[in-house]
């Protein structure tokens, strides 16, 4: 077996996440080939190539994938694919607008939010908002997959794999999508999806003013900022702070949630974390059910009180 696994990167680094499926391709077993395709893309190779397992990196060095755009890097990974036995991605917005795109292109049907690798055609994912896990097998000659990023310990940068390049087929007459521009929130706490501690915060501080309140707590102990679909529904926190089904999936050593009810689409996206604190002033909160600590209290009042005492 041979398996494709697309690196994805920004800014010049690795990011975390591609350890991640580097991790799952391991337990498939096989020959491990991870894809690295931008723009000046040098540094990343080089971070590519101390992936432990990873056998080889191919770097696709193009203008046109700069900003690696899903309808610009589907056509030419989908002209690779056919080499291989399985194609992974993280399940990240980068894997997930990637692989449909890839299983439209070669009639193949991706499995998504892999959380668990039975064999090199079974594999496990949630369906429901995790209430279920579906055991799937696919007969595709080709297998498609999307790693959840919280299933799978990252692997260590202690490889040495060799470097190939590759030409990519005529990008410039097939390209229909350009990049315009981005905005990037700037932050100095850690991202979302690697911090090792997160401070949650829901619809029951009631304002963008109050949510204030979970960005120092944060702070305070060195940790990543989420919300809940409701907070940022309601406008008191920015799409990019959620955490769910509909958000990010995050898997922290310690996740405290805020004045969160605990609805299941939010569960879905923290339930794996290490360690669950949870404050809420509704003892019957749903949120509850998977903490390892729970406080019934006022917010207002607690979380005024445990920055006091840190």
């Amino acid at each position: 077996m041979s398996i494709l696994v697309i690196a994805e990167h920004h800014q010049g680094h690795l990011k975390p996440a591609t350890r991640v499926a580097v991790a799952a391709a391991q337990k498939i077993g096989g020959e491990i080939t991870l894809l690295v395709a931008g723009h000046s893309v040098a540094d990343i190779i080089k971070q590519g190539t101390a992936l432990t397992g990873v056998a080889q990196v191919i770097g696709i060095d193009h203008q046109a994938l700069a900003h690696q755009l899903p309808e610009v890097l589907a056509p030419v990974i989908a002209a690779l694919a056919p080499a291989y036995t399985h194609v992974l991605a993280p399940a990240t917005a980068f894997g997930k607008n990637l692989l449909p795109r890839i299983g439209g292109l070669m009639d193949v049907q991706p499995i998504a939010d892999v959380i668990d690798i039975l064999s090199s055609d079974t594999f496990k994912r949630p369906v429901y908002a995790g209430n279920a896990i579906a055991t799937v097998q696919s007969k595709d000659a080709i297998k498609l997959l999307t790693i959840r990023t919280t299933a799978f310990d990252p692997v260590a940068m202690n490889g040495s794999a060799a470097v190939s390049s590759a030409e990519p087929p005529s990008l410039a007459d097939n390209i229909r999508s350009h990049f315009k521009s981005e905005e990037i929130t700037q932050s100095a706490r850690p991202e979302l999806t690697a911090a090792k501690i997160v401070v949650s915060g829901g619809r029951a501080l009631g304002s963008a003013e109050n949510f204030s309140l979970i960005e120092k707590l944060a702070d305070k102990l060195g940790a990543a900022v989420g919300a809940s679909r409701a907070a940022v529904d309601a406008g008191y926190a920015p799409n990019d702070y959620q955490v769910g089904q509909t958000g990010k999936v995050v898997a922290p050593e310690l996740y405290i949630a805020v004045g969160i009810s605990g609805a299941i689409q939010h569960l879905a996206g923290m339930k794996d974390s290490k360690i669950i604190v949870a404050i809420n002033k509704d003892p019957d909160a749903p949120i509850f059910q998977v903490a390892d600590y729970g406080l019934v209290a006022d917010l207002f009042e607690a979380v005024p009180e445990l920055m006091g005492k840190l």
